[in-house]
């Protein structure tokens, strides 16, 4: 098999696989550079547009989002023979400590908390493992494992 001296993404995307796993280390590198740089470049032209689409349009869209009485969501317009679409969606942030308590209350009422929240609780690893033996024993029934998505950075020397 004879390895071009550049493989553009154009090529990579047509090669079979068995090709890509033959290339040899250095080139892997070469062209896992070269991909991280495009998606950066690409992330940066996408975010610079972004930026001119919101100061273009931003304006004209909050308008029609009132004039519809909503302050989020998505709404269309015209901009000559192109339509808009704008979204502005609505993120919302919940008061930790204020729900456990407004729980509580539910709780101390006589009622099921779960039927008005969703109730979850995580234990950060760096936590875990810094509790003494006898907590983490108490807990490791309720723990459970799992490998996350592999990932490989290759660095030319």
């Amino acid at each position: 098999m004879t390895i071009p001296n550049h493989i553009t993404l154009d090529d990579f995307v047509l090669m079979p696989i068995g090709e890509i796993v033959a290339l040899p280390a250095d080139v892997l590198a070469h062209l896992q550079q070269d991909f991280d740089d495009q998606l950066r470049m690409a992330k940066a032209a996408s975010d610079w547009l972004n930026g001119a689409l919101t100061l273009k349009y931003a304006v004209r869209a909050q308008q029609e989002r009132s004039s519809a009485g909503k302050d989020f969501g998505t709404t269309r317009f015209a901009d000559g023979d192109v339509t808009i679409v704008a979204d502005l969606p609505k993120k919302i942030d919940w008061d930790q400590a204020r729900l456990e308590a407004l729980t509580t209350r539910i709780r101390e009422a006589g009622e099921n908390p779960a039927e008005y929240l969703d109730v979850s609780f995580k234990v950060p690893e760096r936590k875990y493992t810094a509790w003494p033996e006898h907590i983490r024993v108490a807990f490791e029934q309720a723990r459970t494992v799992r490998a996350g998505k592999p990932t490989f950075r290759l660095s030319t020397n």
